[in-house]
């Protein structure tokens, strides 16, 4: 008896791993959601909408944006960590909720570099500082100045805490030895929104948020936060060339899945996202808006999620960052 209650037991396990195959090697059966932790018009939103159509036609499934906006990305990375981890809930996230967050809130519902599998890069790009056109500052230096005049006064919006515009800003106080005002906003297309209607000063936006409205002359680009120029914006300086060498923070954003998520799924979404990102016309589009596509392994992406969150974690404490 009990040889046939261990045979079956064989047998069901050999079962059900062969339906657990055949469920993996017909992925997707079913449309997409990629998630989104910022309101439409911002940069993230912009990658995800590229992207999400190529990934349409190359898996012949329609991919849904869903934008899940507010905490800084939290609420959209908490969301998906809980999802069905069966590869067709993705999250599109930034270096603030997958590797700054756990410092800054030890109530965080999720582990980062635990609950999810990481599939790839997508694309990392600079910082830029814009100040509103009626500022009376034209330079780096003359925005230092009037801080140092006004200190807690000038104002700083950033798409959310804990995310690369927040840390750039925040970095940049140190480095200067200035007192700015930061103010979050629940995505880069509300935030200049909000300077463009003079609620704040100065942002630290995107080049895909910020190109048009500057090439229009209603805001003004200081400086932008890599160690080299970015593509997008070759005129504009660095914050490194005007006074502060080394100062480098870049943002970026990458795709990951739940944690419990077949290999052979996240291997599968890995090849097609990378075929995608490697298209020249994909990357024309995304160099375009300041962005430089950066494909990678789900190791590559471990390991720099990895660096990400220990770095940070250092600024975090130093600048006494807190959730707001």
């Amino acid at each position: 008896m009990t040889l046939k209650i261990k045979t079956l037991t064989l047998a069901l396990g050999a079962l059900l791993a062969a339906g657990h195959a055949l469920a993996q090697a017909n992925w997707p059966t079913k449309p997409l959601t990629m998630v989104v932790g910022f309101a439409a018009g911002g940069a993230t939103d912009a990658v995800a909408r590229i992207i999400a159509k190529h990934l349409g036609d190359e898996l012949k499934q329609n991919v849904v944006v869903d934008n899940k906006a507010g905490a800084g990305g939290n609420i959209a990375t908490d969301f998906v960590a809980r999802a069905e981890p069966d590869g067709h809930t993705l999250l599109l996230g930034s270096v603030g909720s997958l590797t700054v967050a756990p410092h800054m809130n030890a109530k965080l519902p999720y582990k980062p570099l635990q609950d999810f599998a990481p599939v790839t890069m997508a694309v990392v790009f600079s910082n830029v500082l814009v100040v509103k056109a009626d500022l009376p500052v034209k330079t780096l230096a003359d925005y230092v100045k009037l801080a140092k005049a006004q200190p807690g006064k000038l104002t700083y919006a950033s798409p959310g805490i804990g995310g690369a515009g927040h840390l750039a800003g925040e970095l940049l106080k140190i480095k200067a030895d200035i007192d700015l005002t930061h103010v979050a906003y629940k995505g880069g297309g509300p935030a200049m929104l909000g300077l463009l209607g003079g609620e704040v000063d100065s942002f630290m936006s995107t080049p895909p948020t910020a190109g048009p409205h500057i090439k229009s002359g209603k805001i003004r680009a200081l400086a932008t936060t890599g160690l080299k120029r970015d593509p997008l914006m070759p005129d504009v300086p660095t914050v490194a060339e005007q006074g502060y060498p080394g100062f480098d923070t870049l943002n970026w954003y990458a795709y990951v899945v739940p944690a419990k998520t077949p290999k052979a799924v996240v291997d599968r979404l890995n090849q097609v996202l990378v075929r995608i990102l490697k298209d020249p016309d994909v990357a024309k589009e995304l160099e375009m808006k300041g962005l430089s596509p950066s494909p990678s392994t789900p190791a590559e992406l471990a390991a720099y999620m990895k660096r990400e969150y220990d770095t940070w974690g250092q600024v975090v404490k130093k600048a006494g960052i807190k959730p707001e």
